[in-house]
């Protein structure tokens, strides 16, 4: 649930966790769909029967599959600022992929405002400590440092 607030709160929410999204299941049809999109058919994501000769055991999501699902994350887990007219992918400092999402697993994200910057009057940069859960795996699909701006109404 993403939490609603004025622009002047958000220093209260560095370094804490802002929310979890709910899970995502990867499916190879959204795996086969991404790899059309992106022309990525590497037979280790489309391929089910030589996937599975493979140490992964079957098929596995494209690492940036499971990046692109950061915005429903933040729509799940991060905050909404009052007045805002636009959000922006602002980039990122750093994203690491650590371990593979096998096809039919599922995943959800957390989120923790890391900083907070006014750029200009009403321009909002912050910084997030992004972390892509697999469930029942200890240790994460994903880890990012994502920058987004929120432009508001000042």
């Amino acid at each position: 649930m993403t939490i609603t607030m004025q622009a002047q709160n958000l220093t209260d929410y560095i370094g804490k966790k802002t929310g979890v999204s709910r899970w995502f299941t990867i499916t190879q049809e959204q795996i086969d769909i991404f790899a059309d999109a992106t022309h990525d058919h590497q037979f280790i994501h489309i391929d089910p029967v030589k996937a599975k000769q493979t140490p992964f055991g079957s098929t596995i999501a494209h690492g940036f599959l499971s990046l692109s699902l950061l915005s429903v994350v933040a729509h799940d887990a991060g905050v909404n600022i009052e007045n805002t007219l636009m959000g922006l992918n602002y980039g990122f400092d750093k994203i690491r992929f650590l371990h593979p999402v096998n096809v039919n697993c599922k995943i959800r994200g957390h989120m923790v405002l890391a900083n907070v910057l006014e750029k200009r009057p009403g321009q909002f940069l912050l910084t997030w400590d992004i972390t892509i859960e697999i469930d029942s795996i200890d240790k994460p699909a994903l880890t990012a440092k994502w920058l987004t701006m929120t432009i508001t109404n000042p």
